[in-house]
């Protein structure tokens, strides 16, 4: 089942009941709905992640927390996938989004060079806040979408071949045992002590026909 494969890539469940930055959730991060691994909460919660990812602001995984209450995702995939944006992927993809928002909006790429620092973000994104939140928005949509269906069809198409698995599994252990079975019984039928009283033994019949010499 997909559950088993999931399970490996999850992030401790005590760890992240534990963690302060959740802890504001109160009681509702032990509501047992929000760590159910279920077709329908682990698609919603590749949409939650992915789209909460390209979000351009520092709270994306408090975000993703309470997207996940909203819509019944699993809160532990949920705020997981946020973590796709780190300091190594930060630049490539917000300027990627950026890209995408003057395009959309019809204004010039403005040349950028990423810092992670608060003097950088209060000195650049007075000009680049609407292109970025822009086109942020549309690669957060797209990449949920396409990380929603696709979970879909993963975990439809993983219950079907573990269920083809199983099947062949169970012929071959039966046919297996039939050729086991299949000698022994023939040696047992092919022996004269074996035949039922009152009927005789081919053998008998073709040596009671014949004439005496």
């Amino acid at each position: 089942m997909p559950r088993k494969l999931i399970k490996k890539y999850m992030p401790d469940e005590h760890k992240l009941k534990s963690n302060r930055y959740l802890s504001w959730l109160g009681s509702h991060i032990h509501d047992p709905n929000l760590w159910h691994l279920t077709r329908k909460s682990v698609s919603r919660a590749f949409f939650v992640g992915l789209f909460c990812a390209f979000i351009p602001l520092p709270s994306q995984m408090l975000i993703a927390a309470v997207a996940a209450l909203f819509v019944r995702s699993n809160l532990p995939i949920s705020v997981s996938l946020v973590w796709l944006t780190n300091p190594l992927t930060i630049p490539p993809m917000f300027y990627f989004a950026y890209w995408i928002g003057t395009h959309i909006l019809g204004v010039d790429v403005v040349a950028i060079d990423f810092e992670l620092t608060m003097e950088w973000i209060k000195a650049e994104l007075e000009h680049i806040w609407l292109p970025l939140l822009v086109g942020s928005m549309v690669c957060g949509i797209v990449s949920g979408t396409l990380g929603y269906f696709l979970m879909q069809r993963f975990w439809v198409w993983h219950v079907n071949n573990s269920w083809r698995n199983r099947k062949s599994r169970k012929f071959i252990l039966r046919k297996l045992k039939r050729d086991d079975k299949g000698p022994q019984d023939n040696q047992k039928s092919d022996q004269p002590g074996d035949l039922k009283p009152g009927k005789e033994h081919h053998s008998d019949k073709t040596t009671d026909n014949k004439k005496p010499e």
